[in-house]
Order: structure tokens, then C-alpha cells, then sequence
């Protein structure tokens, strides 16, 4: 049922009013729409966001929706750099009261109240997760499984820092900031330890660094079933 109601709202598109938008780091940007009333989505699933107040090539991207249903917006959240695509360069022209299209939500990437969890993200990975722990949050879900986010970025960055860790304060979710890829083994094997195959684990970043973590799951013995994926690509 899930896959046809996803496969059915890719075709359907509803335009979103432009509201703000904030910079969360150096080369982070969020941009805020205005929700429409009919539209609802599960955290950790994401929208097909398409450019229309200019040609561009390619202009329609997928974003993970960093915002909960609960807070009435919609969040995305991208990495921004020096020499950005047009379709970035786009994203940077927009200006309150102008509209982009949405084709969605879809997407599986949930968390699953029955298991303990481990939550990675890396870098830009992050904004799911945001969406996750606010509607956890919103939902006085507390005690329960076990859940933890392991946050991994090189630089530091650590998008969305402030708010992680007044969310952290107020549900039963751990936050735990590394910048190597040891560090990041050296908790996974912690947890794994602990709850063996009954654990989920959710992996969300880079293509090659979800590719890569699955495998080292799976060589520790963690079930396909097990891991949930959300692969990054860059543009």
C-alpha cells in the first residue's frame, strides 16, 4: 500500500509559497515554504522540488524535508558552495511571495517505535534526522527504545548544532558529535554490542559513505533488513 501511495504523489504537484530563507553555516542554507493545508508527510521522507520563476536545467531536485508536519513548514536544507549550479544559483534568487513546485513526499526512511535505533548521519545527512527528533518531540514520545544520532562531520560544522542539542534535552535521544571515521566504527561496535540484530540502524549522507557503512554493518553481521538508507548525491 505504502509503494503505491508514494508511486501515486510523485505525479501530484501543489506549488509552495516562498517564505525565508536562513544561513546555518558557511555554505548551509535553509529555505522556508509556507505548508499547504492539504499537505502531510512522515518525518524522514522527502519532496521533488522543481524551479519554476526560471529555465534551468535539470529543475527538479529531491530534498529531504528537514521540517516536522508539526511546525507547519516546509524545511529544506542543501550545502551551497563557491561555484554553485544553476539550479542552486536559482535557490539563492528566490524571493518571499515567489513559488516553487513540489511533487511528494515519498520515501520509506522511518523510524520504527518497535526497535532500538542508531541514527548516522553525515554532514548534509543531518536534515532528515532534524525532522525525526522534532516529531518525536512534538509527540511527548519518551523513554521507550533506545535511540541514538551519531553525527559525523570533518569539519565540524555540525549543522542545526543548537537545536540537536536543546532536542536532546528534552526527549531521550542522544546526540554524539565525531569527526572521524574511527570514532564513528568505535560507537556503531558499541551499540552493535549491545543490541546485536535487534537493532535498526539508519544511515543517511554522501552515496559512498552510506555505501560504505552498510557494508561494514553487514560484515559485523547486521541484517539488510536492518538498515535503512538515505544516499545523498551531490548537484
Amino acid at each position: 500500500m505504502g509503494f503505491f501511495k508514494d508511486f501515486f504523489s510523485i505525479f501530484k504537484k501543489r506549488e509552495l509559497l516562498f517564505l525565508d530563507s536562513q544561513k546555518e553555516s558557511e555554505d548551509v542554507y535553509s529555505f522556508l515554504f509556507e505548508k499547504d493545508k492539504n499537505l502531510t508527510w512522515k518525518a524522514g521522507q522527502y519532496g521533488l522540488f522543481s524551479i519554476t520563476h526560471r529555465t534551468t536545467k535539470n529543475a527538479t531536485k529531491p530534498f529531504s524535508i528537514a521540517s516536522a508536519p508539526t511546525e507547519n513548514i516546509v524545511k529544506i536544507t542543501t550545502r551551497i558552495g563557491d561555484d554553485p549550479s544553476d539550479y542552486k544559483k536559482a535557490l539563492l534568487e528566490l524571493k518571499p511571495g515567489m513559488k516553487v513546485k513540489m511533487s511528494g513526499p515519498v520515501g520509506t526512511f522511518q523510524l520504527d517505535d518497535d526497535a532500538p535505533s542508531l541514527l548516522i548521519a553525515g554532514g548534509i545527512g543531518i536534515t532528515p534526522y532534524r525532522s525525526i527528533l522534532k516529531q518525536i518531540e512534538a509527540e511527548r514520545r519518551a523513554g521507550g527504545k533506545e535511540r541514538e544520532l551519531l553525527y559525523l562531520d570533518s569539519t565540524q560544522s555540525f549543522i542545526y548544532k543548537n537545536e540537536l542539542d536543546e532536542l536532546a534535552s528534552r526527549t531521550s535521544i542522544c546526540v554524539t558529535y565525531l569527526d572521524s571515521k574511527d570514532d564513528l566504527h568505535q560507537e556503531i561496535d558499541k551499540f552493535n554490542d549491545l543490541y546485536k540484530n535487534n537493532g535498526m540502524y539508519f544511515i543517511a549522507g554522501p552515496k559512498s559513505m552510506v555505501d560504505s557503512l552498510s557494508s561494514y554493518l553487514q560484515n559485523k553481521q547486521v541484517s539488510k533488513r536492518n538498515i535503512k538508507k538515505d544516499s545523498f548525491y551531490g548537484y
